[in-house]
């Protein structure tokens, strides 16, 4: 229900070889530190968005690997252990934070993004057509949001990742996530304290 198919860059589009080049990076060993940095002479929105939305794809199909182990039942509150906890809150239905259990908060979170990268006013994929204004502000929340998962996934769900042998993967997937919110000061520092 939450899983969504990958989001595609255009062939020979300037997105589809900065996805290309973040690609053979993470794919060559290199260090995943050096990985994240901008490319010479490239934009930081075009960068952002292709990370963005790889993440997007990356971390939807980490949560819809493990999400028959996530349920109503087993995850009647979005929460990150007992400290933490996560309400929804959007400009439509959920006009103030609301409580939800962590599929629907999954389900939600997955709709709003792919919303948003969807939106070619936000993520545009034509030549020419500039970045709005708040761009990196929306980057920063689609972000925060996604680091929840991570959050939800590991204090919740790590048992069910080890026994699908799917840790590495994930430790991978996270550390790389981290490294490129980190290069750009992308989440606010409190955020990341669960992890």
């Amino acid at each position: 229900k939450t899983f969504r198919p990958r989001k595609k860059f255009e062939p020979g589009t300037q997105r589809f070889e900065l996805y290309k080049k973040a690609q053979a990076s993470l794919k060559s060993g290199l260090d995943l530190k050096a990985v994240v940095q901008l490319p010479p002479g490239e934009s930081i929105n075009d960068w952002i968005a292709v990370h963005v939305v790889d993440f997007f794809n990356r971390i939807n199909l980490i949560y819809g690997t493990m999400s028959e182990y996530c349920t109503e039942r087993s995850c009647p509150i979005m929460s990150g252990g007992l400290k933490y906890e996560y309400r929804w809150q959007d400009d439509s239905k959920y006009k103030k934070p609301t409580k939800l259990s962590a599929p629907q908060y999954m389900c939600m979170l997955m709709d709003w993004i792919e919303m948003l990268i969807n939106n070619e006013d936000i993520f545009p994929t034509r030549i020419g057509v500039p970045f709005p204004k708040q761009f990196q502000q929306v980057c920063t929340k689609i972000l925060t949001r996604l680091f929840r998962v991570f959050v939800h996934v590991y204090i919740h769900h790590f048992d069910s990742i080890i026994n699908m042998g799917a840790e590495a993967h994930v430790n991978t997937c996270y550390k790389h996530f981290y490294y490129f919110i980190k290069e750009f000061s992308l989440i606010d520092h409190r955020e990341l304290e669960p992890l």
